[in-house]
């Protein structure tokens, strides 16, 4: 069964042709030229992934990104016209799992979406993990902090399992691209960043002087328990 794409780009020609090219890669793909009308779409149609871009009529797509997280945890990559700084770190806050910049090349695009579902599938971990006040259980997908149950999107979960399967080592940005993103060559390490600030506030008392996701500076992230 092929894995469906909600697309959301008010650009008909882009919109027209990206869908045309993820359908070469064996796609299904749904369309929305709005974020209302892409949200609407998928609370009738749940998608695999979700492509949304910043530039939107109506709400924009961070504001659509966030409407979405409050709902779901589906993979969501984020498109933005330049790459620029700004809008790449506050479409990530917003809730994005990845973002890509125009103009794109298609196989770049369908290697991010095939790396987003394959690692959404199985989290390769121990039954329980735990630190803290924290309880992390994989089978499942869910994180407790104080016996209440924590949302996390699919990424913030893998991040959070690598990390609490490896207590007290230091794991390099580039490390958790391979190992979360499923990326080599064409990972960004804001999203490793940026998904750590968004854990942190999640799971610690105090996000800006943590206790458990401790950075290194000049190395990378480690757990402490």
């Amino acid at each position: 069964m092929s894995n469906r794409i909600l697309l959301v780009e008010d650009d008909e020609r882009i919109r027209a042709s990206m869908r045309l090219a993820l359908e070469d890669e064996g796609y299904e793909v749904d369309e929305a030229g709005s974020g209302e009308v892409g949200l609407e779409h998928f609370a009738d149609q749940p998608a695999d992934v979700v492509l949304i871009d910043l530039m939107l009529p109506g709400i924009d797509g961070f504001e659509c990104c966030r409407q979405l997280r409050r709902t779901s945890a589906v993979p969501v990559i984020m498109v933005t016209a330049r790459n620029d700084t700004h809008d790449v770190v506050a479409g990530l806050e917003a809730g994005a799992d990845d973002y890509v910049t125009k103009p794109f090349v298609a196989k770049e695009l369908a290697a991010r979406i095939r790396a987003l579902l394959r690692r959404s599938r199985s989290v390769d971990t121990p039954d329980a993990l735990s630190f803290g006040d924290v309880e992390v259980l994989p089978d499942e997908g869910t994180v407790r902090r104080a016996g209440t149950e924590v949302h996390c999107t699919r990424t913030e979960f893998r991040l959070l399992c690598e990390l609490a399967t490896n207590p007290g080592k230091v794991l390099s940005r580039e490390q958790l691209l391979d190992r979360v993103w499923g990326y080599d060559y064409f990972g960004d390490g804001r999203l490793v960043d940026v998904h750590i600030r968004r854990l942190r506030t999640k799971i610690e008392a105090d996000p800006a002087n943590p206790r458990h996701i401790l950075t290194v500076r000049g190395m990378g992230y480690k757990l402490a328990t």
